[in-house]
């Protein structure tokens, strides 16, 4: 039976989520920290939002910020540089049987926050939201 199947395709399985989770702070420790031995990735700060892990555990994504959102780019291709090092860190770190291999993507969480916000705020938006509701489900005149 797949993993899939088992849940249902509803999404990630608690194993999944709570390896993430361990991920996550691992990794955040380990930048906050300074751990790893490349000067440029030590002086940005960065953040560790989320990381998702594949229903197979070979894949970590971790969906990375750095402070302001300045210097994305760079961020992404110092961890990239680095994830050898940071998966070594990982194993040694966590009691996984195996470390998944790790990817980074920018975390963009924020700005879909702000977009939000503002179509919320837009005045046909707002007026459709306030509308009252119809009640057509129940007439039988």
């Amino acid at each position: 039976m797949s993993n899939a199947s088992a849940t249902g395709g509803r999404g990630p399985s608690q194993r999944q989520l709570r390896v993430g989770e361990l991920i996550r702070r691992t990794l955040s420790e380990a930048l906050m920290q300074g751990e790893i031995h490349d000067p440029d990735l030590n002086r940005l700060s960065i953040t560790v939002g989320e990381v998702r892990v594949t229903p197979d555990m070979k894949i970590a994504t971790a969906y990375v910020l750095p402070l302001g959102g300045q210097h994305q780019d760079e961020a992404i291709a110092l961890l990239a540089k680095n994830k050898g090092e940071l998966r070594r860190l990982l194993g040694r770190k966590t009691e996984l049987r195996f470390t998944p291999d790790l990817r980074f993507r920018i975390d963009d969480t924020f700005d879909r926050m702000d977009e939000t916000r503002r179509l919320f705020s837009q005045e046909q938006v707002r007026r459709d939201i306030e509308a009252p509701a119809t009640d057509d489900e129940g007439d039988d005149t």
